[in-house]
C-alpha cells in the first residue's frame, strides 16, 4: 500500500501517531497559517493535504483536484500554495515535537538557547547528482525547526545561514568546524560545541606550540574523559584571532571504533592508497570543541548534549532514505519548508504506523512496544539511558558510521 493510499484510507490510524498531547488547532491558530477558513476548515484537513502534496508526488493542481474528489476541501491550486507556504512554522513545530517524542528526553534546563545546525543534499527529479543543499536550523528550546535554506549545491555549511542570538548555545557536527564560523559564533555573544577531527582545526596550547592531537590520545585512559583548556591558531589572513577553547576527547565503544577503522581503510582503497596510521589510530576517539568554560558545562554534560543533537541526526540520516526525501521539486524556500518537514513528519508516522499493526500477533494477543530499554551512550559505555521502546533503542543505538 503506497502513502496516497493510507492518507485516503487509514487517515484516522494516522491521525494517532501524532505527539500526544499536540493541539492542532491551538497551535495552528498560534502561528496564524490559517486565518480564513473558507476553503480548508480545519487543522485536520490542511495537514492532511499538506502530507498529500509532499507524499504523493502529485502537483498541487493535482493536489487540490484530489481533495475535491475525496470531498477532503474545494480549493484551487493558487489558494493551496498561499496555505501551503503560510503553514512552514507550524508543520516545523509539529515536527519537532515528534522528533523530540522519538528522542525520548528533553534537555536539562540551562542559561543557554540550545541550537542545532546541519544540512542535507536534495535532488531535481531526474538528477543523479547534488542539485540542492537544504540547510536546517533546529531550536532545542521550543523543540521546533526553526530554519530552513535552500541553496544550490555549491551553498557550503556556515553559521551565517542560522540567526545567531546573545547567549545561543550552537551545536554542530565537523562539517561546520572551520575558524572563521567558530569566531563569527562568538563575535555575535553566542558560544559552541562542535565535532572536530584529528586534523581538520589546527590547536595549540598555552605556550602557543601546535597540538598533535594523536599523540594527546596517550592522555586519556580507559572510560575517562580528556578536557583540555587549549585555543585555536589565529588566521592572521583573514584577520580571525585566537580563540580560547575547550577540546573534550572520549574513548569509543570498541566495536565502533573497529566498524570505524574497516570504513577508512576501505575508502583508502578505493582511492588507491593505504590509511593513514594516525586516522586509525583516531578512529577510536571522539574529539569535540566547545566555547562554555567548565564551570557552566562539564565534560560529561558536554558529550551528553551533542549526544542529544546525534539522536536527531540520526532521524533524519534514517529518514532520508523513505519516501524519496533528496528529491525536492521546489525552489520557494517557504513551500521547501512545508514540503521538507512534512516528509520527514510523514516518515515518523509511517513508521509508527506500521510498528503499531506489527505489536500485535495473529491471536490477538498484542506484544508490549512500550517496554524500557536500557542503551548506552555513544560516548561513555558505562552511561546508560532508560528509553521507551524498541524503536528508540534502535534510534539511539550508537552507529559505527557516524561516530
Amino acid at each position: 500500500m503506497d502513502a496516497l493510499s493510507i492518507l485516503q484510507n487509514q487517515w484516522k490510524s494516522l491521525l494517532g501517531t501524532l505527539p500526544s498531547g499536540f493541539d492542532l488547532e491551538q497551535t495552528l491558530r498560534q502561528s496564524g497559517a490559517l486565518v480564513r477558513r473558507r476553503e480548508i476548515r480545519s487543522a485536520e484537513v490542511l495537514l492532511r493535504l499538506i502530507l498529500v502534496y509532499s507524499l504523493s508526488g502529485l502537483s498541487l493542481r493535482s493536489t487540490a483536484a484530489w481533495a475535491q474528489v475525496h470531498d477532503v476541501a474545494h480549493v484551487s491550486d493558487v489558494a493551496l500554495l498561499k496555505r501551503l507556504r503560510k503553514a512552514a512554522p507550524w508543520v516545523g513545530q509539529l515536527l519537532g515535537a515528534k522528533l523530540a517524542e522519538r528522542a525520548g528526553e528533553s534537555p536539562r534546563p540551562m542559561p543557554y538557547r540550545l541550537r542545532l545546525v546541519d544540512a542535507t543534499t536534495a535532488s531535481a527529479p531526474g538528477s543523479k547528482g547534488t542539485d540542492y543543499r537544504v540547510h536546517l536550523g533546529f531550536d532545542l528550546a521550543s523543540l521546533r525547526i526553526d530554519r530552513i535554506e535552500v541553496t544550490g549545491a555549491q551553498g557550503g555549511e556556515s553559521y551565517s545561514r542560522l540567526e545567531i542570538g546573545q547567549g545561543d548555545l550552537i551545536l554542530a557536527d565537523r562539517g561546520y568546524c572551520h575558524r572563521h564560523g567558530l569566531a563569527a559564533v562568538r563575535q555575535a555573544g553566542a558560544d559552541f560545541l562542535v565535532r572536530i577531527n584529528w586534523q581538520n582545526l589546527p590547536l595549540q596550547d598555552s605556550q602557543q606550540q601546535r597540538l598533535d592531537l594523536v599523540q594527546l590520545l596517550e592522555q586519556v585512559q580507559g572510560p575517562e574523559v580528556l578536557d583540555l583548556e587549549v585555543a585555536t591558531v589565529a588566521d592572521t589572513r583573514r584577520g580571525i584571532a585566537a580563540l580560547p577553547v575547550r577540546l573534550i576527547v572520549a574513548r569509543k565503544p570498541e566495536k565502533a571504533a573497529e566498524a570505524e577503522r574497516r570504513r577508512i581503510r576501505r575508502e583508502a582503497s578505493r582511492k588507491g592508497r593505504k590509511a593513514d596510521p594516525r586516522t586509525l589510530r583516531a578512529a577510536a576517539y571522539f574529539f569535540v570543541l566547545t566555547s562554555v568554560p567548565r564551570q557552566d558545562l562539564s565534560a560529561q554534560q558536554a558529550l551528553d548534549l551533542y549526544r542529544l543533537r546525534w539522536q536527531i541526526e540520526m532521524a533524519f540520516k534514517r529518514i532520508k532514505g523513505l519516501l524519496h526525501l533528496g528529491d525536492l521539486p521546489v525552489k520557494d524556500p517557504q513551500l521547501a519548508h512545508s514540503y521538507l518537514c512534512a516528509k520527514l513528519l510523514a516518515a515518523l508516522m509511517l513508521e509508527d504506523l506500521t510498528q503499531d499493526f506489527l505489536a500485535f500477533s495473529p491471536s490477538g494477543s498484542a506484544r508490549p512496544v512500550e517496554a524500557r530499554v536500557p542503551v548506552e551512550s555513544p560516548a561513555n559505555p558505562s552511561r546508560r539511558y532508560d528509553l521507551r521502546g524498541p524503536r528508540d533503542a534502535e534510534l539511539l543505538r550508537p552507529d559505527p558510521q557516524s561516530l
